[in-house]
């Protein structure tokens, strides 16, 4: 079990968190949204129901290998934000994700919420790299990306198939003195 608690205070409206049991109503109200899913890995389900709820968060309350956090803005739950930390000749570098209900959307959230995670990971665990992967139907996701100083580092062409269709990846990275 993951005893740590933190309250990571990124302004006056927002912060993140570790997740807690009682996340599973918001987790449900802005992740049961297919448009969010079509921005994500298939590991995140759709429809998002409460069993996926009560899972994800003994999952990220349980497991300790990667990054967890609740994005939590004017006191409510609205999206996560993570790191996959990497191994064998990866051990140094870290996969970020991040998604937030389409409610908050275009409002800069994202944006602050990357700054303040990548400080995080790069200040609590010893890593030299963030990558992060975007999906060809997530410009606004690599507009974050580079606002945060992202470097996109190249296309994968066709390397995912979601939604019945093979589909090109984006790739950007930051390292820890960038």
């Amino acid at each position: 079990m993951n005893n740590k608690q933190i309250n990571i205070k990124i302004d006056d409206e927002l912060y993140f968190r570790f997740f807690e049991p009682g996340d599973e109503e918001n987790l449900i109200k802005y992740g049961n949204n297919r448009l969010i899913w079509k921005k994500m890995r298939d590991s995140f389900p759709n429809p998002y129901t409460k069993k996926d709820a009560t899972r994800w968060i003994r999952f990220s309350t349980e497991e300790s290998r990667h990054v967890h956090l609740a994005i939590i803005y004017k006191n409510e739950l609205i999206g996560a934000v993570g790191a996959e930390l990497k191994d064998d000749i990866y051990k140094y570098s870290a996969e970020l994700g991040y998604w937030l209900g389409e409610p908050f959307w275009g409002k800069g959230i994202a944006t602050r919420v990357v700054k303040a995670a990548v400080k995080y990971i790069f200040d609590n665990y010893k890593i030299n790299r963030l990558l992060a992967i975007t999906f060809p139907n997530n410009p606004a996701s690599n507009k974050v990306l580079l606002n945060n100083g992202f470097i996109k580092e190249g296309t994968l062409r066709k390397a995912a198939f979601k939604d019945c269709f093979f589909i090109d990846l984006e790739s950007f990275g930051i390292l820890e003195n960038e």
